[in-house]
This record gives C-alpha cells, sequence and structure tokens, in this order.
C-alpha cells in the first residue's frame, strides 16, 4: 500500500449541526472529528473519494495515518467509520490523535498463513477471531498479527497466549487474566470423521 494512501487532506470546519453535515455531503465531502492527545476536538472535513479510495485498503484502519489540516501535519488513528445503510457512502469519520509517549488502544487485524498445509490433514481451519485489540506505544504499532496454522493438528486450538506478538504490543484481553485467552483458530476434524466418531459414541454409550 502506498505511502500516499496514508496521508489525507482536510480542512477545518466552522459551521457545525446536521444541515452543515449534510452540504458537505452534498459538496462530497466527509464530516469528521480529531480528537486526543490533550488538545481541544477539531471539526474538520475531507474528500470523499479520497478516503473512499484509502478504505478499500486494509491498512487504513490501522496503520497511523497522516491528516494534513490547513497545512499542518497531524498523525492519527482511524477510531470510527459510519456508512450509509446502502449506498457507497461514508457519513462520518471519527480521527484519535497520536502521542508518541501514550499507548494506543486499538484493533489491529489477524492474518493467517500456512493454511494449504494446514487442509492437508484433511482438517478444516475455522477462524474465531478476525481482529486483536492490543495496547502499544504508537512507534511499535503493527499493521497486522500473522498466525502461523500450518503445524495445527486436527482438534487443535490456538489461543490468544499462543500468539507472537512484535515487541512492545500487548493483547488488552490478556491482560484481563487467563480466563480471557480466547480462542484464535481451531483446526476441525473432517465432517464425516467427525460424525463417524459421534455415531460410534452413541453406540457406544446405548451398549
Amino acid at each position: 500500500m502506498s505511502e500516499a494512501i496514508y496521508t489525507l487532506e482536510a480542512t477545518v470546519r466552522t459551521d457545525k449541526g446536521t444541515g452543515a453535515s449534510r452540504r458537505l455531503r452534498h459538496a462530497n465531502k466527509i464530516p469528521a472529528i480529531l480528537y486526543g492527545a490533550d488538545q481541544e476536538p477539531q471539526q474538520i472535513a475531507l474528500a470523499h473519494n479520497k478516503v473512499w479510495q484509502a478504505q478499500e485498503h486494509e491498512g487504513f484502519y490501522s496503520h497511523i495515518l497522516t491528516l494534513v489540516v490547513d497545512g499542518k501535519n497531524q498523525e492519527a488513528i482511524l477510531k470510527d467509520v459510519q456508512r450509509h445503510p446502502y449506498k457507497q457512502q461514508i457519513l462520518h469519520l471519527d480521527f484519535q490523535r497520536v502521542d508518541a509517549n501514550h499507548k494506543l488502544h486499538t484493533n489491529v487485524p489477524v492474518h493467517f498463513v500456512g493454511e494449504e498445509a494446514a487442509v492437508k490433514t484433511g482438517g478444516t481451519v475455522a477462524h474465531t477471531m478476525t481482529e486483536l485489540e492490543i495496547t502499544c506505544l504508537p512507534k511499535d504499532l503493527p499493521e497486522f498479527i500473522e498466525v502461523d496454522v500450518a503445524g495445527l493438528e486436527i482438534g487443535q486450538t490456538l489461543h490468544i497466549s499462543d500468539l507472537k506478538l512484535p515487541a512492545g504490543v500487548e493483547s488488552v484481553e490478556l491482560a484481563k487474566g487467563e480466563a480471557h485467552d480466547l480462542a484464535v483458530v481451531t483446526l476441525h476434524a473432517p465432517k464425516g470423521a467427525a460424525d463417524a466418531e459421534e455415531e460410534a459414541s452413541e453406540e457406544a454409550d446405548s451398549e
């Protein structure tokens, strides 16, 4: 993904309210808010076509973005997107400023690798998590977390604690205790084999 995708031009907007937001959307702009880092929230507007192009890339949701607000660069992460229920239109964006000395609390995608090797065993890979909630300093923010499932055995499940997180990155759930060590991916037995095992178990019970 080009670094240019991570840079978005924005302008400060002084008009507020539903009517002002509607006028912006009619002009193919997106109303947005930029907040955090112990600064006053800032109402801004961005070009819809530029944002639409950027949001088609997965990294847009987890990468540190550069918002050029009236010529001044501000680093931020995307915190919320409001979309039209059926049109290809973004209605509003929330951005949080990035402070190099303060940890971020955000979600990053989980990428699974080695699935071809895993399914050669005859099993079926079942993802129970597609993104991971993490905390880290901005400099340590990963674009995604990679999970290698090539070595999974039938019936085996990988949990958050099994993941190799990059240096400086912590799982929000794991920080809550062992009870929050959630499943990430499981290699299930082939359906036919599972049914056969179930039938054999039922026959044994009846005997």
